[in-house]
């Protein structure tokens, strides 16, 4: 990637730097007194917080319009150097680019958007300071995963968007639904975040740093890749493996509508906006190494219509409406997905931006959508009745019978996950732990009985 700083008047390192540090003071500024036991006023937290989104959008918006004043030409911030042996390194690089910053724009506005709603939504709530530093911890991790110019950089803010959306699913730990669905989705991100920590060793070991510039060159989106075409496939196959589980593609699509269990402002912020678009970040940053990878784009292009197909199916029959938003996130998200792997890079940058305000503001006002549901069922004196077709009405009665009940079981993703997946992995890890337990055994001279 070429470094070339922007012609003009103003320097966008600090620029660059204020969208990262903004949301990160504003995460010290509560986290700290809450961790001392004496936690801000709720309008002293909603200020800070809201504060710092505020300058990291504003910072953006400048930086946004000074790249489209200088022909869109990118500009690296080095931060520092995290260590360095030989001809190895890891550096802590930030990009400004016309990739990364309209993708902070939109997160630090979101995020400003969902501080003043949670303001309100969340008075007096026992974890609403809890709430506000994981909101602040999220914006952090996704401006560092944005604007990182490195896998290694990447890889810190994906797990901080990982770890807040998890604790936010749980946010109301007294429920057992809330747990149970944190877990799974914590589980899920664990599994395919092996993706991103598999290909950073194959990266570091193929170019000898992190870095992507050493991986591709060229401004975004018309990447060169500069590494040959069996690793560009690897590295490829791999993140696309690490983007399922944070795009909720099947099998790994079982989370999401059990995350909708976390506050309403949260499910706006990372369900229906942020987090399930940071897996197709990740996908256009490595768009060079797409277009030298068909097998993976391949597989974008199958995976992701599977799941569309899945999610438009099974969101015809839920009944809440948190749960036809999860899905109808899930549907667009897999159309993401199959845009990318068409090769296509303006198209879903466009889409994901509409896609998540859009999403954000509909699950935001779905509280106050019920109401007005209720208020037109009153005046109407019953429900207003079906909406509008479907081509699934084309099909024999017997046919929309079976595709309902496929429907109403979810396709029997979870079922067929539960069998073909889970059980067989946590039968191999009990014939792996009891083969362990016995050569420990062995080895400390015990014989099968317990006697040495």
């Amino acid at each position: 990637m070429n470094t070339a700083a922007v012609a003009g008047p103003l320097a966008l390192g600090p620029l660059v730097l204020l969208q990262l540090v903004a949301p990160a003071a504003s995460l010290a500024a509560i986290g700290v007194p809450a961790i001392l036991g004496r936690p801000l006023s709720e309008r002293t937290t909603t200020r800070i917080v809201g504060g710092g989104f505020a300058a990291a959008f504003l910072a953006a918006l400048v930086t946004l319009v000074t790249l489209v004043l200088g022909g869109f030409r990118p500009e690296v911030v080095h931060v520092g150097t995290w260590f360095s042996v030989g001809h190895h390194e890891a550096t802590i690089n930030l990009v400004a680019d016309a990739l990364s910053v309209p993708y902070v724009c939109f997160t630090a506005g979101l995020c400003w958007l969902v501080n003043a709603f949670a303001g309100k939504y969340l008075h007096r709530e026992p974890g609403f300071t809890r709430f506000f530093v994981l909101l602040a911890l999220f914006g952090t991790g996704m401006n560092l995963m944005v604007l990182s110019d490195s896998i290694d950089v990447l890889f810190a803010g994906w797990e901080c968007v990982g770890i807040s959306s998890a604790l936010l699913i749980g946010f109301f730990h007294e429920r057992a639904n809330a747990v149970r669905a944190a877990l799974r989705a914590f589980t899920t991100y664990r599994i395919c975040d092996m993706g991103i920590l598999v290909a950073s060793v194959v990266i570091h070991q193929a170019v000898g740093s992190g870095d992507f510039d050493r991986l591709f060159g060229t401004d975004w989106p018309h990447g060169t890749c500069l590494v040959p075409a069996s690793t560009a496939t690897l590295v490829s196959l791999l993140v696309v493996f690490a983007s399922l589980g944070k795009t909720a593609q099947v099998p790994f699509s079982s989370w999401l509508p059990r995350a909708m269990e976390g506050p309403t402002p949260s499910s706006a912020i990372f369900y229906g906006a942020l987090s399930i678009h940071a897996g197709a970040y990740v996908l256009l940053r490595c768009e060079a190494l797409l277009e030298a990878a068909p097998w993976a784009r391949g597989v974008l292009v199958v995976i992701g219509t599977i799941t569309a197909l899945h999610a438009a199916l099974v969101g015809r029959v839920q009944t809440d409406l948190k749960s036809m938003l999860a899905y109808a996130s899930m549907t667009q998200a897999s159309l993401i997905l199959v845009e990318i792997g068409l090769g296509w890079r303006i198209v879903p940058l466009l889409h994901v931006v509409g896609h998540a305000i859009l999403r954000s503001l509909q699950i935001l006002r779905s509280p106050s959508a019920l109401h007005d549901r209720h208020d037109l069922e009153a005046a109407l004196g019953g429900p207003p009745g079906p909406g509008g077709r479907w081509l699934i009405g084309l099909l024999p009665p017997a046919w929309q019978r079976a595709l309902y009940r496929v429907a109403l079981d979810r396709g029997y993703e979870e079922t067929f996950v539960a069998r073909w997946i889970v059980r067989p992995v946590l039968g191999l890890l009990e014939r792996a732990d009891a083969a362990e337990r016995a050569w420990i055994a062995r080895l400390g001279g015990d014989e099968p009985g317990g006697r040495r």
